[in-house]
Parts: structure tokens; C-alpha cells; sequence
């Protein structure tokens, strides 16, 4: 089964979205209202109490971070992960983390940058902020469904 958990800064805290509203305002002109920076985990191969504690432990920090279940509502939203065979350190980081403290097998986890925009957006306006956002070398935009496993099928070749 996969779990997944949206983790976002606690107001006061949210220093890369309000730098990334800034940047959006600034360099690329657009007058979006506001932007939200959501971390998305999606973990596969852990027992759910192991998740709900890594959820508290290793996912967010309590102190300063919000977390939920439920994918944000409202606006434009849209995710961005690493392309396949790219590192990603969050996650790598997560699943060690959580195999120390379990003291059992490595889980799957699968990290991506879920973004908000509110305000009266033009799709070319939207379609400029993505492509500000994404990076094509190293991340594409990822799909908002839950996946059903977090196992990556590949083709051999002849």
C-alpha cells in the first residue's frame, strides 16, 4: 500500500514560497495573489504505524510545519518531482531515516514539490510560472493521483 502526506511551512515559515511569490512578481511580471509550497511524500513497503510515526519524526518538524492527508484545493495546483534515475535527496534521506528507526527493510518513498497559485491567472501566465518552476534536466511535472505502487516498471531491451 502507498501512503501519502503533504507536509507545508507554518505561516511565518514559508520563506520558499514567499521568495518564489517575489521572484514570480518580479522577474516574470505576473501578479499572482499568493503561492503555497507543499512537500509531498509518497511511501511504499512500511507498516501504518511506522508511517504515523515517521509522519511526526521524519517528514515534519511539529514546531514549524502543517501537515495533511488530503491533496490542497483551490487555485492552480500543480507537482513537480525528479525525473526517473535522478537522486533525490529528500527522499533518499527519508528512507534511511526511517529504516534507522524501524530497524527493518528500507521503504520506498518518492518525494515532489506540490505548488499553489491563487489570483487571476491567463493559461499563458500559468504556462510561464511552470516553465520558471521546472527544471526539464532534472524534474518534470508529476501527477497529482496516488499512485497504486511506487515500484518502477522498466522494459528490458533486446
Amino acid at each position: 500500500m502507498v501512503y501519502r502526506v503533504y507536509v507545508e511551512k507554518k505561516e511565518g515559515q514559508r520563506h520558499e514560497a514567499d521568495s518564489l511569490l517575489r521572484e514570480i512578481r518580479s522577474f516574470l511580471q505576473i501578479q499572482a495573489e499568493s503561492v503555497r509550497v507543499l512537500n509531498r511524500y509518497d511511501v511504499q513497503l512500511i507498516e501504518k504505524d511506522m508511517f504515523d510515526t515517521a509522519v511526526g519524526t521524519v517528514f515534519s518538524e511539529p514546531q514549524v510545519d502543517d501537515v495533511t492527508f488530503t491533496a490542497p484545493q483551490g487555485g492552480v495546483v500543480f507537482a513537480v518531482e525528479p525525473l526517473p534515475g535522478q537522486f533525490d535527496q529528500r527522499a533518499d534521506s527519508a528512507a534511511q531515516c526511517i529504516q534507522i528507526i524501524s530497524q527493518g527493510e528500507r521503504p520506498l518513498v518518492r518525494t515532489a514539490k506540490v505548488y499553489v497559485l491563487t489570483g487571476e491567472l491567463t493559461a499563458d501566465e500559468i504556462a510561464a510560472i511552470r516553465k520558471y518552476v521546472i527544471n526539464p534536466v532534472e524534474c518534470r511535472e508529476a501527477s497529482l493521483e496516488k499512485p497504486e505502487t511506487l515500484v518502477m516498471q522498466y522494459e528490458i531491451p533486446q
